[in-house]
């Protein structure tokens, strides 16, 4: 069941675009740089309107996992679920970056039967797509949708052992560590599809803040061959950031709440490779 959901949010997650939609998802962190040996992070997940304001839908917490500097799993602890938002708290106990993400990927496509195309169910995962196609069907035609939402938090010095890719989905890999952002100044991240260079990828960055200023503030950048774009931080604070392609209009959106939108139907064709990416990126003043 659990399989199931993750599946739906995922292709869900990727039916309405950041920039042309309202609702926006996204994990907050109270902090992404502390100091000692043994700390705490207190993270809310939502999806709103107003970025990291809370008034649309929570965020499900059930996907969430912590991956800790060396590598290993930590775990999310005291999560709670209200009617706008989510929260949970990380204890940080190792020096180091750890990386807090959402990460699900799921099966879509159709098929023809007496002279007409089907969808696949919902659901659909590559172990049982065999069973979803019904005997006599024909021109089956299937594509991967992949989705991942991940936040930084350094305890002490930055480390970079996480950067490393799957190979799955839209990533980003840092040339500039994302806990190492200061305003006035240019960072610079590389972004892969399945493990690939994302060449041309649209990339959207939006300060936090949107609900108290009239100007979104919103920077749309684009991928070199490389995969690479380089950002350059107008002032402290909080930014949201997206990427994702194929399908259209993709990206993270209003997926994992109670109520939340369903799946537009798919066009007539072949269904296209989709994947989205989202992170939210605190810069601090020099």
């Amino acid at each position: 069941m659990k399989a199931r959901l993750l599946i739906a949010g995922a292709l869900a997650a990727l039916t309405m675009s950041g920039t042309a939609q309202a609702h926006r998802q996204w994990m907050l962190p109270s902090s992404t740089v502390l100091s000692g040996t043994d700390n705490w992070v207190t993270v809310d997940a939502a999806i709103s309107n107003d970025l990291f304001y809370f008034e649309h839908h929570p965020m499900r917490t059930d996907s969430i996992t912590v991956t800790q500097p060396d590598g290993s799993a930590g775990k999310v602890e005291n999560a709670a679920t209200g009617k706008y938002r989510s929260t949970f708290d990380v204890h940080l106990t190792q020096p180091g970056t750890y990386r807090i993400a959402s990460v699900s990927a799921g099966l879509m496509g159709s098929y023809m039967l007496n002279g007409k195309r089907e969808r696949l169910p919902r659901g659909t995962t590559k172990e049982t797509l065999a069973k979803a196609i019904p005997a006599g069907a024909t021109d089956v035609q299937t594509a991967e949708a992949a989705s991942r939402n991940e936040i930084f938090v350094t305890l002490g010095a930055p480390t970079a052992n996480l950067f490393k890719p799957t190979g799955v989905g839209l990533e980003m890999v840092p040339v500039t560590h994302p806990n190492d952002l200061v305003s006035g100044e240019s960072a610079t991240f590389q972004f892969l599809l399945d493990g690939k260079p994302a060449s041309g990828l649209k990339v959207t960055v939006i300060p936090g803040g949107i609900r108290y200023r009239d100007a979104l503030g919103q920077m749309d950048l684009t991928t070199g061959a490389d995969g690479k774009l380089s950002i350059t931080w107008p002032q402290p604070g909080m930014y949201w950031l997206n990427a994702s392609t194929g399908g259209g209009e993709g990206g993270p959106g209003a997926a994992q709440g109670e109520g939340a939108p369903q799946a537009p139907q798919e066009p007539a064709g072949p269904p296209q490779r989709r994947a989205s990416y989202v992170s939210t990126l605190e810069v601090l003043a020099p």
